[in-house]
């Protein structure tokens, strides 16, 4: 049977950000990559099966998907704010959450922002500010440099047109000038309590490994798992079974 599937939508500051929650069990936020959506999340898990163990929550973040951005801006920080009021309005006090590159930066900022709410999590592809490669190609953000597959992939997933997609590409063009949104130094990671699973691919063309050590170290409870091979998001495809057994094994408890 599958899992009961609700999609509501929560208006927090003006901001109208849509969420489904689906399944039974301790609460497990899942925060999508930039440019993508929470439906991403059926690609990684079989949501069913994940369903029956926790109750999922799987918010598309601001100027994604179905949530609208009131904002001109867009920061990592302001993502981290808006979840944490969703789990205001939804009166929890406490998650665990998965968070891929814009999901895990989020996560980064709710845990020590709110170091108190995030029980365990599993940050894949996150960093603790952009490394010089990195700005690099968000520089090249342009709508312009996209092709018509990818212009079809972006309009099968955000509901507000063309120009929500120009906004994000816009947004993501930015973050090559951001010094104070991305800017976690070993001591502000040191607040995190939450034990954490660091995922990075080796092959990553926007964080390199050495990233990945400076959160590990930093992050008081934390393990890195470096995916041979692997480049940026790497969990899927091939990739996306062992990803789903360690982050599950992780979250309910194990070191992976």
């Amino acid at each position: 049977m599958n899992a009961t599937r609700e999609t509501h939508v929560a208006t927090l500051d003006g901001l109208r950000m849509s969420y489904t929650l689906r399944g039974e069990g301790p609460l497990l936020v899942l925060l999508h990559g930039f440019t993508g959506a929470g439906a991403d999340w059926a690609h990684v898990f079989d949501l069913d099966a994940l369903g029956r163990e926790y109750r999922l929550l799987i918010p598309d973040l601001r100027g994604h998907g179905r949530s609208d951005n009131p904002s001109e801006g867009f920061t990592m920080r302001q993502c981290a704010e808006d979840v944490l009021a969703l789990l205001d309005v939804l009166e929890v006090q406490t998650c665990r959450a998965i968070g891929m590159s814009l999901g895990g930066n989020t996560l980064l900022h709710a845990a020590t922002r709110a170091p108190e709410r995030i029980e365990r999590m599993v940050l894949v592809s996150s960093t603790p500010y952009y490394p010089a490669q990195a700005r690099r190609i968000m520089a090249t953000f342009t709508e312009e440099s996209r092709s018509e597959a990818e212009w079809a992939d972006m309009r099968s997933k955000h509901v507000g047109g063309d120009a929500q997609i120009r906004a994000l590409w816009r947004h993501g063009r930015g973050f090559a000038d951001s010094v104070d949104d991305m800017n976690f130094t070993p001591p502000l990671l040191g607040t995190v309590r939450a034990r954490t699973l660091l995922v990075q691919g080796d092959q990553d063309p926007l964080y390199p490994v050495e990233l990945s050590l400076e959160m590990y170290r930093g992050i008081p409870e934390s393990r890195l798992w470096v995916v041979p091979g692997g480049g940026h998001c790497p969990i899927f495809g091939a990739q996306r079974e062992p990803f789903a057994h360690a982050a599950q094994a992780f979250i309910a408890g194990g070191n992976a």
